[in-house]
């Protein structure tokens, strides 16, 4: 019986040290905010590679929802930060009450027209469960405890394309959290 311990033991030693365990192997990339792209929802393609080295505020959005307001703020954001660099993308879904059910030019009227805003909106996108776009599931595989759960809902994308910030549906742009993480994630270099 010790013999065939033995042998385990010493055939288990045996390729650990043939591979061990902190052998230099070729680094993986990390998958960034980088590799994802959005339709535009005037056509075209939002790709999130176009904004390397800027900070990327990623918000589903719906015209007819009680956050719907949040545009506004949106835009000041928009105003405000973006000569500094920050891009930020609007995300229409209509996962979350069917509170997004128009089409393109529905979704501009409010946007554009209500809410004048200047930053891309990607076309209409599934943000939860197993259709969601792949920017979404690889957020939820980053911070699965914090995904949407309703419209309006923030990512904060850092200057090296990583998630740094989440900011749930209630949190108004105008909330000092997201001026103070948008102000340490321009300030970065």
């Amino acid at each position: 019986m010790h013999l065939i311990n033995r042998r385990h033991l010493l055939a288990g030693l045996g390729s650990s040290l043939a591979f061990p365990a902190h052998a230099e192997e070729p680094a993986m990339s990390l998958v960034s905010a980088y590799t994802f792209s959005f339709p535009a929802i005037n056509g075209g393609t939002i790709r999130l590679s176009n904004f390397r080295g800027k900070p990327v505020l990623v918000v589903n959005t719906a015209s007819q929802c009680g956050f719907t307001g949040q545009f506004a703020g949106l835009q000041r954001l928009w105003t405000r930060f973006n000569p500094l660099g920050l891009a930020i993308i609007g995300v229409p879904s209509n996962d979350f009450g069917g509170q997004e059910p128009g089409d393109a030019e529905d979704i501009m009227a409010t946007a554009e027209g209500e809410y004048h805003i200047e930053f891309p909106m990607a076309a209409k996108t599934r943000v939860t469960g197993p259709d969601a776009h792949p920017f979404y599931r690889w957020t939820a595989s980053l911070r699965p405890r914090e995904t949407p759960r309703w419209n309006f809902h923030k990512y904060l994308i850092d200057r090296k394309g990583e998630l740094s910030e989440v900011f749930p549906t209630s949190t108004d742009p105008s909330d000092s959290r997201i001026i103070t993480a948008l102000i340490n994630v321009i300030e970065t270099t």
